[in-house]
């Protein structure tokens, strides 16, 4: 009997860990940065050509230009993404564009609201690209889910750095 009790209070301390995290943990985010081996303007350039991103993102299929604005800022695309044999589109907005130096993205997924600032810094011959990337979830029981992938989701976008530098490096734009 003893033992139960033990393992019953062992569920109830877990059930409400798991959720008083929604309730408490509204958004996460995570920081990374990446060293490109290319000037700049060209490293700026190739991370921002929608004909491209789908060589060194391989979940990304393809992308349709839903609203092309002039200045880019407030352009919104459909991105196929295919994951785990599944395609799903989700859907972006570029909430800011200044050219060499900042570009800021916001992901509509499925229940999760993504914002990705990226910043480019140059030394002259090197360019380094930081990732301050945030979430929330749209849903209570997601948000509870949510923070415990935050390591998921950075490894993610790490791996899509580390591929973007790969192709950069290798191509000439």
């Amino acid at each position: 009997m003893k033992t139960v009790k033990i393992i019953i209070t062992f569920l109830v301390i877990l059930t409400v860990v798991f959720f008083g995290t929604g309730l408490i943990i509204k958004e996460s985010s995570y920081s990374t940065k990446i060293t490109i081996n290319k000037p700049l303007e060209e490293t700026f350039k190739m991370f921002n050509d929608t004909e491209t991103i789908t060589k060194w993102n391989p979940e990304y299929t393809s992308i349709e230009v839903v609203d092309n604005k002039s200045g880019i800022t407030g352009s919104v695309y459909n991105i196929m993404v295919k994951h785990n044999e599944e395609t799903v589109i989700v859907k972006e907005k570029v909430l800011a564009y200044v050219k060499n130096e900042k570009v800021t993205l916001l992901f509509d997924r499925e229940g999760v609201a993504e914002r990705d600032d990226y910043t480019f810094t140059s030394d002259g011959l090197t360019t380094v690209i930081t990732l301050n990337a945030s979430f929330q979830a749209k849903s209570y029981i997601l948000g509870c889910v949510l923070p415990y992938f935050e390591s998921n989701f950075k490894a993610i976008d790490e791996q899509a750095l580390t591929n973007f530098k790969n192709f950069a490096e290798k191509s000439s734009f």
